[in-house]
């Protein structure tokens, strides 16, 4: 049975394919996947990535991929998405996200001091916002604040929250993505904010996987209220991969592996598999940068992991704190 079918959007009018693909790691040369430059073929030229990036894209879309998600801080992924829409003969059916708060300043180098720089006020929100809509005009169906947490303040910016509520006026999905230690706080936060029992959001995308779960409570919370929920880092950037060649990882490598062969996949399909096992997860992104990639990704909708399976990853997981320093000092390539 193949998991990614498509399936209502929390109580939203949208439809999406359980998995999804998110452009992070195809619309800018460096980016902190393990093997991200090798993927590449260290190659950054952006005609090269572009025809990538559509590569990538067309196996998503032939493969029922209909949620495609970017952000104006993915140096030229808006760009490229739309791009490649435009080649497509029928796009009605396709859900399209971006988000707002980050701008990218990596100049499309590898290796710069800031590959994207933080900023939650209602200056960048316009301009930016006039930027995506320029880009994907018509196809652009849920616009997410890029990374809300408590400590940017956004969510009490009240300059912020009416150009929100004006946004979703014109029909749009108005969402939040959230990222480190309090996605759980932020996003319980969010939850609250209300105009006459309409909540102002109605999607978010979060940090989930066989490591990381520490907001799982709440983002069933959220789906109970009728948001979607779309899942990032599904592969922990790479660590839940072959190539995590750390020595505390070794033993968790070694589980993974065993119910990975009996499924006959990769350890990044039962990354997969595990997240769409959730009844509370409406998308789950493939970060995939390479066709192949992606193929790999995508086998994890075909596996039905059994209590054995779910059993043996209860064992495997870290405290947030370490996921999250882990991840802060992933290379950027």
């Amino acid at each position: 049975m193949n998991k990614n079918s498509i399936i209502p959007f929390g109580k939203t009018n949208l439809y999406v394919s359980r998995v999804g693909l998110g452009l992070a790691a195809l619309g800018r040369p460096g980016y902190i996947n393990l093997g991200h430059g090798s993927d590449l073929n260290n190659n950054y030229d952006i005609d090269v990535m572009q025809k990538n990036a559509a590569e990538v894209m067309d196996i998503a879309f032939k493969n029922g991929i209909h949620y495609f998600d970017t952000a104006r801080s993915y140096g030229k992924g808006e760009l490229f998405l739309k791009s490649w829409l435009d080649q497509q003969e029928n796009t009605s059916k396709l859900v399209i996200g971006s988000k707002w708060g980050y701008e990218y300043t990596a100049e499309w180098n590898v290796k710069a001091e800031h590959h994207e720089i933080k900023s939650h006020n209602i200056d960048l929100l316009k301009k930016q916002w006039a930027e995506s809509v320029t880009l994907l005009d018509d196809h652009l169906n849920i616009y997410h604040i890029h990374s809300a947490t408590l400590e940017s303040g956004v969510l009490d910016n009240e300059e912020v929250i009416q150009q929100l509520w004006d946004i979703k006026a014109t029909g749009t999905v108005i969402g939040l993505s959230l990222s480190g230690e309090k996605q759980g706080e932020t996003l319980e936060k969010a939850l609250k904010i209300q105009r006459e029992g309409e909540h102002l959001f109605q999607s978010v995308q979060a940090t989930y996987n066989i490591l990381e779960r520490s907001a799982s409570k709440m983002l069933e919370e959220a789906a109970y209220q009728g948001w979607g929920v779309i899942i990032k880092e599904v592969v922990a950037n790479g660590r839940l991969t072959d190539r995590n060649e750390e020595e505390d990882f070794k033993p968790f490598k070694q589980k993974l592996t065993s119910i990975a062969q009996k499924h006959e996949v990769g350890i990044d399909a039962i990354a997969m598999a595990f997240v769409l096992s959730q009844p509370w997860v409406s998308v789950a992104l493939s970060g995939a940068s390479t066709p192949q990639m992606l193929l790999d990704n995508l086998k994890g909708a075909e596996v039905q992991l059994d209590m054995f399976d779910l059993q043996m990853l209860d064992e495997i997981f870290e405290e947030s704190e370490i996921y999250w320093q882990k991840r802060k000092e992933l290379d950027w390539n």
